[in-house]
């Protein structure tokens, strides 16, 4: 990855550890070198699709008996669109397709679906603030998802008045290597930046790292939503931003322009100094 990085860009001399889940993690590391950063790829979140079953396939069958179907993240909506291929040659008419966020309703879109996204925010708040979502009396919602996650969603669109279905698709996990992986890591690498888009993900660096020599609570932790980002600080982190969207571009903006407005707080590392 070290080949492709720019010298010259808005994130020169800026170390970033990034512990998405894969495939995403790759690419917003070389993303980040494109925009000058040494970058540094570690999942501390793996997913997994599970198996096939009589309830999935029930839900999967019934698709067209649903007026909203949400789909909460990339993963989830890669996912629902294998299932969608296999039990629906033609996609079902007249439903509402929701992502949480433009990166999972694109995967929609790519696919020819119709779909919608919170443009004021990347979270469940925002998703639940669209106008489409507050009338649902009497109407049934999908909610594809993760086996376990928040539950924000299924509950208010239930206050609402809807008929709400959750249809598991995948479970999360700490990578077992990563107990090993994120001392050593750390300890050759010093991040100004931390990636970390989820609770979980947060959870497990806090884990995981806690034990290190390095101040991780003075390192800038890029989280997507300012629930997050409150979890972050009664964790003892000092600095974090919220991107306005959790795009590769909307990623590396935030962390320029944060560090362009606080250029004190931590000091680029010279072109010619190795990391620890």
């Amino acid at each position: 990855m070290a080949a492709t990085q720019n010298k010259h860009g808005p994130l020169s001399g800026r170390r970033i550890l990034v512990c998405r889940p894969e495939p995403e993690a790759s690419r917003l590391t070389a993303s980040l070198e494109a925009a000058g950063a040494e970058a540094r790829a570690l999942p501390l979140l793996e997913r997994a699709a599970l198996p096939d079953s009589p309830e999935q396939r029930t839900l999967i069958q019934s698709l067209d008996q649903f007026h909203h179907i949400i789909a909460v993240s990339p993963y989830a909506a890669r996912l629902l669109l294998e299932l969608l291929d296999t039990w629906w040659p033609q996609p079902p008419m007249g439903i509402h397709w929701y992502g949480v966020g433009a990166g999972t309703a694109s995967v929609l879109s790519e696919a020819g679906l119709a779909t919608s996204w919170p443009e004021g925010g990347v979270d469940s708040e925002a998703l639940l603030a669209m106008p489409s979502l507050n009338q649902v009396d009497g109407e049934r919602v999908l909610l594809v998802r993760g086996e376990t996650g928040r539950e924000l969603i299924h509950d208010t669109l239930r206050q609402r008045g809807a008929d709400v279905s959750i249809l598991p698709l995948y479970r999360r996990q700490c990578p077992p290597q990563a107990k090993q992986q994120l001392p050593r890591l750390l300890a050759s690498f010093e991040p100004d930046a931390v990636v970390v888009l989820s609770g979980e993900t947060l959870n497990n660096f806090i884990a995981l790292g806690q034990n290190s020599d390095h101040t991780l609570n003075q390192r800038l932790m890029v989280v997507p939503a300012l629930r997050i980002a409150e979890q972050a600080a009664n964790q003892g982190f000092r600095n974090t931003c919220v991107p306005d969207t959790l795009t590769d571009q909307g990623i590396i903006a935030a962390v320029a322009e944060y560090f362009a407005a606080n250029p004190g707080e931590l000091p680029p590392h010279g072109p010619d100094k190795p990391s620890k």
